[in-house]
């Protein structure tokens, strides 16, 4: 059985549609980051960066407990432990883990922060608005040219797009048009459609 310490983020999605694809037992432990859950004792001991999402394996290597922070170390471990969405061969695993990467340290940040600035910030600054979503944009048309000729990132379906796909679900906050990016909006309909990226959507919203 596997822990999942979670709520209803692009973060948090990433790891349900992982669990769902890969056939695994979990259950939720709702962290409502809303009400600061994520600064309790027994959360940070899990996730020391106050981040959701977080997972504890009760069957981790050596059949003992282990516990994960950080999505993509989590989409990474879950790969290996199933042998499902993450490719043994290291050119192929290359594709996968280089892209996953890209939504880590770009797609992910630069979305987060153009969602921050576009609809949270407490005063608008057009500097910083524009700023992310001129580079949200960009990092769409990345991925739009990655997706020509392909069904996905890498080329077969993985953790890579387990993590992009919920990101551009929120188009809508960052200034997108999907009809702007054609191939990236196919993917998305290739995606949504997948029965286990659906019931995780619908576990999403009832945390």
């Amino acid at each position: 059985m596997i822990d999942l310490y979670y709520w209803g983020t692009p973060n948090g999605l990433k790891i349900s549609i992982a669990l769902e694809e890969m056939g695994l037992d979990y259950q939720i432990i709702p962290i409502n980051i809303l009400a600061n859950d994520q600064f309790q004792p027994d959360f940070l001991a899990i996730s020391p960066n106050n981040k959701i999402p977080a997972i504890v394996d009760q069957d981790g290597p050596n059949h003992e407990a282990i516990s994960i922070f950080e999505s993509g170390a989590i989409l990474q471990y879950l790969g290996r432990k199933t042998g499902q969405f993450y490719p043994n061969d290291e050119i192929d695993c290359i594709q996968v883990e280089q892209w996953l990467m890209w939504q880590m340290g770009g797609f992910g940040p630069m979305l987060g922060q153009n969602h921050h600035f576009s609809r949270f910030a407490p005063e608008r600054i057009p500097y910083a608005t524009n700023r992310y979503v001129e580079e949200t944009k960009r990092l769409y048309g990345v991925l739009n040219k990655q997706l020509v000729g392909q069904d996905y990132v890498a080329g077969e379906y993985s953790i890579a797009d387990m993590a992009i796909f919920p990101w551009v679900l929120r188009y809508e906050w960052q200034g997108i048009d999907l009809a702007d990016y054609p191939e990236v909006e196919k993917y998305m309909q290739r995606i949504n459609a997948r029965p286990a990226v659906q019931k995780a959507l619908e576990i999403m919203v009832k945390p």
